[in-house]
């Protein structure tokens, strides 16, 4: 076993034991689809594979929605990098990759290297597709979100703050993320796949509103 490969395996325990009490859909099996769907996307694309693997496996560790203070989680990872003889170039490139990798409302920073691309990828497609459904439904009954509310408008632009904190549903949330995520992806192969993914979602969507009689909810204008 190579040195990168012994630091991906140590990467892989710490986050898996740093998730081990997860329940809203961000948990370690989100964070082993992610390493997955990058590690095939690295395949076909290329790019440097040990950053690619380990800002998927670490993509989550300091995300704000699951963490109170990101900063600190931040410093304490490269701390523990650092411990198990990360470079710090590597560290910085790992986390420059981290960064591009959230979507915050959709105003979220484009990626630059075809690593960033490759894990923002892969950690899109985990949003989409049957699994994206399920992981919704599991989000919002952690969460106490209503599945649906007519009087609750969806909202079509948003900044970071306001896509964390105003009031949502289940059912919005594949209007105000999920339908968005197949025109965001970046790479060619990533791309084919969500084109799939996005159909299964509308499949959902179609097959809920008919078996419910809803019907889906009005947009807001600002």
């Amino acid at each position: 076993m190579s040195h990168q490969e012994e630091i991906i395996q140590q990467t892989e325990q710490y986050v898996r034991h740093f998730f081990k009490d997860e329940g809203t859909g961000h948990g370690f099996d989100h964070t082993q689809r992610v390493w997955l769907n990058a590690q095939k996307l690295q395949k076909i694309e290329g790019g440097d594979a040990f950053l690619i693997e380990m800002a998927a496996l670490l993509h989550d560790v300091a995300d704000e929605k699951l963490v109170a203070d990101p900063a600190q989680v931040t410093l304490d990872l490269h701390e523990w990098l650092q411990s198990i003889n990360v470079s710090q170039t590597a560290i910085k490139e790992i986390q420059q990759i981290i960064d591009s990798v959230g979507f915050k409302g959709g105003n979220g920073r484009k990626p630059k290297t075809l690593e960033a691309k490759i894990v923002q990828d892969a950690d899109r497609l985990d949003a989409i597709g049957a699994i994206g459904i399920a992981r919704t439904l599991l989000y919002s009954g952690a969460t106490g979100q209503a599945l649906y509310d007519e009087t609750i408008l969806i909202r079509e632009a948003m900044t970071n703050e306001a896509y964390r904190n105003m009031p949502s549903t289940c059912i919005n949330h594949f209007y105000e993320k999920l339908l968005k995520i197949k025109e965001l992806m970046q790479t060619k192969a990533a791309q084919a796949e969500a084109q799939q993914r996005h159909e299964r979602m509308l499949s959902f969507l179609e097959a809920f509103y008919e078996e419910t009689g809803y019907q889906k909810p009005g947009i807001a204008y600002d």
